[in-house]
């Protein structure tokens, strides 16, 4: 589904990803973890074309380089739920997820009302149709969010730390709503800190750090058996040092 070779970014003289190669499988549910400034986010947006970068990025079976036309076909298969949830404050919930199935597909309204209904259904926020933005909580701004970008039903989401503006009471209810989609066998790649969610959805957790991929693997080995000392400080820094195993154990205790 993604394919990244050597792919490198740079701002002005800084260099913010290093010679990233990476392949997604459809279906996969990638984890991104790592310290604040390690690139996941930068990763991401090269994804879908939002930072421009050097190297060779395909998604399906087009190549960003290949032009605008191809650009815009990628980012039509491509939903994207930021951190600070960018939606249209002068637009109804219902108004913000229809626009663009509207503008893009070119659906009729009532076309595009009614998938909106049934993905605010789907994320539990159906009543919030008709109110603004501003009249809904963090957690309730996110999952319509969610719901807009499942809108132009693509074949891949990305999710730029979804949970980080929201407060602790408010994680749970965003967490859940993608844990569905994960069951559901949505091609994820999500940059998060929330390791409980990694453990739960992940085919893969990919540890990056100074803009590198330091480590990759299944969550039970990833967890389990770090390998790299970077992997193993920064886990040692985010879960609770309780002396019990990060990975749960497989059969149950007595």
């Amino acid at each position: 589904m993604i394919v990244l070779e050597h792919v490198q970014k740079h701002f002005g003289a800084f260099q913010a990803l290093f010679d990233i190669n990476l392949s997604v499988r459809a279906g996969e549910k990638i984890v991104l973890c790592g310290p604040s400034g390690s690139g996941k986010s930068t990763l991401i947006r090269c994804i879908n074309y939002l930072e421009q970068s050097e190297g060779r990025i395909i998604v399906g079976n087009v190549e960003l380089s290949a032009g605008s036309k191809a650009v815009n076909a990628v980012r039509s298969d491509i939903g994207m739920v930021f951190q600070q949830f960018n939606l249209f404050p002068h637009l109804t919930v219902l108004q913000n997820c229809t626009l663009a199935p509207r503008r893009t597909r070119r659906l009729s309204k009532a076309d595009a009302e009614a998938k909106a209904r049934e993905l605010l259904a789907r994320v539990k926020i159906f009543d919030q149709a008709d109110k603004y933005p501003a009249q809904l909580s963090g957690g309730q701004q996110q999952r319509v969010a969610i719901a807009r970008a499942l809108c132009l039903e693509p074949k891949v989401m990305l999710f730029d730390e979804p949970t980080s503006a929201l407060d602790p009471e408010m994680v749970k209810e965003v967490l859940d709503t993608m844990v569905s989609l994960a069951e559901d066998g949505m091609t994820m790649i999500c940059v998060t800190h929330e390791m409980g969610f990694a453990r739960r959805i992940a085919d893969r957790v990919i540890f990056m750090a100074q803009g590198r991929i330091v480590e990759e693997g299944p969550p039970a080995e990833f967890f389990g058996n770090p390998k790299h000392e970077r992997t193993r400080k920064f886990l040692g820094e985010i879960l609770p040092s309780s002396g019990t195993p990060i990975v749960p154990p497989t059969t149950p205790l007595k």
